[in-house]
């Protein structure tokens, strides 16, 4: 667990909980959901100390679920953001359960498999943010520790660039998680892209249609995860809009970005789901895409085949004219009969071949 203390003076770290806020700002709480979970009384006693006010326990309930969709739920007192983050998976995983399942074999692209969607927890007060992470969150400790160099390198410009509330931290951490995602993207197409290669080259048969279905379902998994993040940040500039109005013109700039500063949160979600979307297209385009090159090279096939049958058509039936057991057929007795047949034959298959050539039935596809 990890307690900070930010004020205009600067980002004070402390590993035990505080029991009374600073002068001026906020207190940012960030803990494990295993930590959460073990914590949960001193956390609710830190609370009402602070606060005045505890987590309601279906809300409690919210933030030690790890398979929660993203979501947003309010109280006169107090907003909850569930958010599942987009990133990477780590070494570390969360708590074992008491009866493990036998890990289950997946296959595709290899960053469709390291992509974790755990659930993030944001319980935001009026001066104290309450994140309920996983074990391996980075987004965590990465902004914490852009808080501590801007504090220790530049404390002149410090102020311009720490949080002013517990919801404007709260908006700069889901703005880190959802430009993880961002990052990943490159590694995600190229992969991508490596499969839509594979998928229309003539020359390779491919045959892992299995890895190909587990990535689809995997990107259309993304989309849902993403409109469920962008449905739950509507939600919550909604909520901004009706809270009561600013009685300062330094609380109404402070409002004013804060919901300047949701409304880009809303655009970068909205940059994934469009990106994953095409990413989803591309993918159902490359297997329609290399459906039709292997019909077109039956098609190709089959009317290589159909012309040599009509070529050798008028062949068979002459051989099989000399071939009837009647006792009088010209030709049959002669001693040049058969060159004359085979002359015949010859210059027929060649004229059909012409004929055919020129009528581009013979032609060889482009490729």
């Amino acid at each position: 667990m990890r307690v900070f203390s930010i004020s205009p003076g600067g980002v004070v770290e402390s590993a035990a909980l505080p029991d009374r806020l600073p002068e001026l700002g906020h207190v940012w709480i960030a803990c494990t959901r295993q930590e959460f979970g073990e914590q949960l009384a001193p956390i609710q006693a830190m609370l009402q100390a602070l606060c005045g006010l505890q987590l309601v326990d279906l809300h409690v309930s919210d933030l030690l679920n790890s398979h929660l969709p993203s979501h947003f739920d309010y109280t006169s007192q107090y907003d909850l953001l569930v958010f599942r983050r987009l990133a990477a998976a780590g070494s570390t995983a969360e708590a074992p359960s008491p009866t493990p399942a036998k890990p289950q074999k997946r296959s595709g692209p290899p960053i469709l498999k390291r992509l974790d969607t755990s659930p993030v927890g944001f319980a935001v007060f009026e001066r104290v943010l309450l994140t309920v992470h996983p074990a391996d969150c980075a987004a965590r400790d990465a902004y914490a520790t852009r808080l501590l160099q801007s504090t220790a390198t530049d404390i002149r410009n410090a102020n311009s660039r720490l949080p002013t509330s517990a919801a404007d931290l709260m908006l700069r951490l889901v703005n880190q998680m959802v430009d993880g995602f961002l990052e990943l993207r490159r590694e995600l197409t190229r992969q991508l892209d490596h499969w839509q290669t594979e998928l229309l080259n003539p020359r390779t048969r491919f045959n892992n249609w299995a890895a190909l279905l587990e990535a689809r379902l995997s990107l259309h998994q993304l989309d849902e995860i993403c409109e469920d993040q962008r449905a739950a940040i509507q939600d919550w500039i909604e909520t901004v809009k009706t809270w009561p109005e600013a009685t300062t013109p330094a609380a109404q700039r402070e409002r004013d970005l804060l919901q300047v500063r949701s409304r880009d949160v809303l655009e970068h979600i909205e940059r994934v789901v469009h990106h994953v979307r095409r990413l989803e297209q591309s993918a159902e385009t490359a297997v329609q895409m290399h459906f039709n090159a292997q019909s077109n090279r039956t098609n190709d096939i089959m009317r290589t085949l159909t012309v040599l049958t009509a070529i050798f058509l008028p062949l068979n039936l002459i051989a099989g004219i000399f071939g009837m057991n009647f006792e009088h057929i010209p030709l049959l007795h002669s001693d040049s009969g058969f060159w004359w047949a085979m002359t015949s034959m010859g210059l027929i298959a060649l004229a059909l071949a012409l004929l055919f050539w020129r009528k581009r039935y013979l032609e060889r596809s482009g490729r």
